[in-house]
């Protein structure tokens, strides 16, 4: 595997194909979870440790793995390391592991872990397998923080509040109160405004995408382009 496929892997994950903004997949933790910048870390955190867990499971074993048994083979790997992952979070961040909930179990049916697994660990090696799972973690973690950003800022005129709970106790002075004695925006707390929000990041997305497709290539680019 060469540096520039590992290069187009993590830019494949991390931006073409961005599980969050442009294949759309894992939205329920993503819209129920993004009330702040710090829930909406903590769970692309543990999604992405999931992605490169189970990405390199898979990888190392799809030699062993039977196609008929494949499908349950990845879900039981997939189940395993997301019980490590909540059993560390129940141990070391219990608070925040009390405002996750059930969440972070769901990590398991989060199509876009599954659909790496088959689509990509299942037929590459390891090193390719774990970037591509860090990169589309990063990618869906970015998603998350950003949509929690956005969502804070708009609901309670806070950054970061609650880093304590990921961070320990020396962190609650990284809360940022952007608007003092802001009385809140309660639409941005709830569910239309993750949908809302969420739209405002995909149209932004698309725009940048849609700018950077303009742009003029380099004409020597093009010529190596015409002769290949």
């Amino acid at each position: 595997m060469t540096d520039v496929s590992l290069k187009k892997i993590f830019t494949d994950g991390a931006w073409q194909q961005n599980t969050g903004l442009v294949v759309l997949l894992g939205l329920c933790p993503l819209l129920a979870v993004t009330s702040t910048v710090v829930n909406g870390l903590a769970l692309g955190l543990a999604t992405m440790a999931t992605l490169i867990l189970s990405n390199l499971s898979v990888s190392l074993l799809r030699g062993l793995l039977k196609p008929e048994i494949r499908i349950p083979a990845f879900v039981l790997i997939i189940a395993s390391v997301v019980t490590v992952i909540e059993l560390l979070m129940h141990a070391f961040f219990y608070d925040l592991y009390r405002v996750l909930g059930i969440f972070i179990p769901l990590i398991v049916t989060n199509c876009a872990i599954i659909g790496r697994a088959e689509a990509f660990a299942s037929r590459n090696r390891p090193l390719a397998s774990v970037v591509d799972g860090f990169a589309t973690g990063l990618g869906f973690c970015i998603t998350l923080v950003l949509l929690g950003a956005i969502r804070e800022f708009a609901g309670r005129g806070t950054l970061l509040a609650g880093a304590d709970m990921l961070l320990g106790d020396w962190a609650s002075s990284l809360t940022l109160s952007i608007i003092p004695d802001y009385s809140g925006f309660l639409l941005a707390m709830l569910a239309p405004g993750a949908f809302f929000g969420l739209a405002l990041l995909i149209a932004a997305r698309n725009a940048w995408a849609a700018k950077a497709d303009s742009r003029p290539q380099n004409p020597a680019f093009e010529q190596v382009q015409n002769k290949s």
